[in-house]
């Protein structure tokens, strides 16, 4: 679950609305300048740049792997963030290269490093999740052998079992990061450093009235998919527990200001989404050197009104507010589009699944509204979910469910046999098979 984005640039992610809201791959649309005028103008500037109104057409993901440098090995060494920047050239991301162009790669995406040397493709969108996976598998293979020109190998798992967790990126967000989670245990620096995700990007929806039920069914069915999907039971420096989602563990273990809007709610998600947003804590606040700590348990919205005038020497704008937004990690984040962030990254080229999942999942509104009550009964059950599993009798049945509709409503003969046999895998209580290689075959 991507964390990243460096001193100049907001993160990029998988954007699907790109053509409308002036943003790719996470870069948003130029912002107006200067402070605000008020709450209620803040307010109304994150409704606005959050959820981008148009008819749901493009889907984006991300992927994210461990890295190792060395044996082919998830237990080698991590890479270094010099002979990583050498074997990326030209697709390098700023955080590791300066001076790098950061094109994308030749499918579109676009390359990212997490904290602990995790590395992140992001897509660009695509009108089709079959052409999406397409431009995805072959991207993740360039990579691939970008990397194995340094002997930097990928691993798909979604939580690091063999080594401690270590921050290569030493940027001032990482660090105001780390010292905003100290106070948690290790929980903050292992979701930083030794965990990776798959998410997957949808349009938030034509009108407001489409945006709440897109936004409620992806809430909705987020502890089944969770469960069904998760696959990181072992976690290097963990505390004791057995879990199906370490890499879930992490987040839900993080700041609940910060991970756990209180949708339930909501029932304008624009509206409650907004004044949560500015009532979540100040991670960090961008200044000229490389200390960026925010005065501890200020939020946005006391920097807005002045409270904090003694301690930083101005006002916010809409560029910080556009920098906080990206300091917010819900399971389900409103970044123009929305992001769906509850998921494992997954085993070899499994991760084509939970893409099919989403896109068949929100392909009608009749089938958005029949996944959202199909999951009613496991609403809201994160802990459980991340917890158990499968094993949870209530979740498993939904998780089962919600893959046969999915599968009923794929585009393709493909992805329709690769749902019902996840349909089928969750039914038995299995988690997603392992392929055995170091970053799968994609």
């Amino acid at each position: 679950m991507a964390v990243t984005a460096s001193p100049t640039e907001l993160p990029r992610v998988a954007a699907p609305d790109a053509h409308r809201a002036g943003e790719r791959n996470g870069h948003v649309a130029k912002a107006p300048t200067g402070e605000f005028s008020s709450r209620a103008a803040a307010e109304a500037y994150v409704g606005k740049v959050c959820f981008k109104q148009g008819p749901p057409q493009l889907i984006g993901a991300e992927l994210e792997w461990l890295t190792a440098q060395g044996e082919r090995s998830v237990s080698a060494p991590r890479p270094d963030l010099t002979e990583l920047a050498s074997a990326l050239g030209p697709y390098a991301p700023r955080s590791i290269s300066p001076d790098s162009p950061a094109v994308a790669l030749p499918g579109g995406s676009r390359v990212t490093i997490e904290p602990g040397g995790q590395i992140e493709l992001s897509s660009a969108p695509f009108g089709a999740a079959a052409e999406l996976c397409e431009n995805l598998r072959t991207d993740a293979i360039r990579l691939r052998e970008l990397l194995e020109s340094r002997a930097i190998r990928t691993f798909s798992a979604a939580a690091d079992v063999s080594r401690p967790a270590q921050r290569l990126l030493q940027l001032p967000r990482y660090s105001a990061m780390e010292r905003s989670f100290a106070g948690i245990g290790p929980f903050g620096t292992l979701m930083m450093c030794n965990t990776a995700a798959t998410q997957v990007s949808v349009d938030a929806g034509a009108d407001a009235a489409e945006i709440a039920a897109r936004w409620t069914a992806l809430y909705a069915i987020g502890p089944a998919l969770l469960a069904a999907f998760a696959c990181s039971p072992g976690l290097h420096g963990a505390p004791p527990g057995a879990w199906a989602s370490q890499r879930m563990r992490t987040w839900l273990r993080l700041d609940h200001l910060r991970t756990r809007p209180p949708v339930h709610d909501w029932s304008d998600p624009i509206t409650g989404y907004a004044r949560w947003a500015l009532e979540v804590p100040l991670l960090c606040v961008r200044g000229d050197g490389a200390d960026w700590t925010a005065p501890p348990g200020a939020t946005f919205a006391d920097w807005l009104c002045g409270a904090l005038d003694d301690e930083i020497p101005r006002r916010p704008d809409h560029t910080d507010l556009d920098y906080h937004l990206t300091t917010v990690f819900p399971p389900v984040r409103a970044a123009g589009h929305l992001e769906v962030r509850y998921l494992d990254a997954q085993p070899g080229e499994a991760w084509t699944v939970p893409v099919h999942a989403v896109d068949a999942l929100m392909s009608t509104p009749a089938v958005v509204a029949e996944a959202t009550a199909l999951a009613a009964e496991t609403a809201g059950r994160w802990s459980e979910a991340a917890c158990r599993g499968l094993a949870d009798p209530e979740i498993r049945a939904a998780a089962v469910a919600l893959l046969e509709l999915a599968a009923a409503h794929a585009v393709t003969p493909d992805a329709a046999a690769e749902l019902a046999a996840a349909a089928e895998r969750c039914r038995r209580g299995s988690a997603p098979p392992d392929d055995g290689e170091p970053g799968g075959r994609g």
